[in-house]
């Protein structure tokens, strides 16, 4: 029901849907993302390993360097080291992207998806956890940097240089007094805990909230924002205290794109001794992708909420085992 009416509506916004591959030879490069393996066997007997996707983004945007405009998926992904009430290690991924148009479009099309999914079930209203928000209203807009500041009283931009560099020290003496910070902590540690403790619960409260212009340091695949370096062109939207989404305006710069690549695999591998490779095909296709934007959405997250379920896997059809 949810499934046909979100379709129906990229369709009439003129998006093509495609199909990218599961197996890749690089699962995404972010740090804390881990990605199941698969051992692939040629005709001859040799062995070639292969990961599983945390997300179709590499392989979306090689699409849009190969001169596609409007495209989505409904992407089987896969996150390994997850389990609970929102996350399971295998779930859908609403991807979709709009080549030559910034992210305030995508926003806009996050929020229209929602409503669709709230009419599709009959839902005048998500509940989950005891908090309550109505899809319908005109949602809050509201910078990173302002909610630090309005629910952990944390000057955030304080503690990043005027070129986007984390102040980490900075940054744990402004926190100290809201959260427990160990010795090896890094900025995103400690930036992580302060979200997770003081602003996220109160997120998404009566209406749906869009968390934007995310901090450099956590820009991930986004582009800096022109007019503040400091922050980047990234959001989230939450309801309920529940991430449901997160957006940027892509980085189209390889070569930024690859620093921050080997700095997130330098981080994995000293916290988790391991990393991936990167994928040379998907650096390569910047070049020649044009500017574009782009949103990751949790399909069963949408669904749980739209349908009034308050666990993920109440929404899928074979929910994953448990794994001992």
């Amino acid at each position: 029901m949810v499934t046909r009416a979100v379709r129906l509506w990229f369709e009439d916004a003129g998006f093509t849907e495609v199909e990218t591959a599961i197996l890749q030879v690089s699962p995404g490069n972010e740090t804390h993302l881990h990605a199941p393996c698969a051992e692939l066997t040629s005709a001859l007997g040799e062995k070639t390993k292969r990961l599983l996707r945390t997300s179709p983004e590499f392989a979306c945007k090689k699409l849009l360097a190969a001169g596609e405009e409007k495209i989505l998926e409904f992407a089987r992904v896969f996150r390994d080291r997850e389990r609970g009430p929102l996350h399971l290690p295998e779930f859908t991924m609403l991807e979709w992207y709009r080549a030559r148009r910034n992210y305030d479009a995508v926003m806009a099309d996050c929020i229209a998806v929602i409503r669709e999914a709230a009419q599709a079930t009959g839902a005048d209203a998500f509940a989950f956890r005891g908090r309550t928000v109505d899809p319908f209203a005109e949602p809050e807009r509201l910078t990173v940097a302002d909610a630090f500041a309005r629910l952990a009283g944390i000057d955030l931009l304080a503690t990043i240089s005027e070129r986007g560099e984390p102040r980490r020290d900075a940054l744990a003496e402004a926190a100290a007094a809201r959260v427990r910070i160990a010795d090896d902590d890094t900025w995103s540690d400690i930036f992580s805990k302060v979200l997770v403790e003081y602003v996220e619960p109160h997120l998404g409260e009566g209406r749906l909230t869009i968390l934007c212009e995310y901090p450099a340091p956590e820009a991930a695949l986004a582009r800096a924002k022109p007019s503040d370096p400091r922050v980047a062109e990234r959001f989230e939207v939450y309801a309920c205290g529940v991430e449901l989404a997160n957006g940027f305006g892509e980085l189209v710069d390889a070569q930024e794109q690859r620093r921050r690549f080997v700095a997130a695999m330098d981080e994995k591998e000293r916290r988790y001794g391991e990393r991936y490779p990167l994928d040379e095909d998907f650096l390569a296709a910047l070049a020649a992708m044009p500017e574009a934007s782009g949103v990751a959405l949790g399909f069963d997250r949408l669904v749980m909420l739209a349908s009034g379920a308050t666990r993920i896997d109440q929404v899928v059809w074979t929910p994953p085992e448990e794994v001992p």
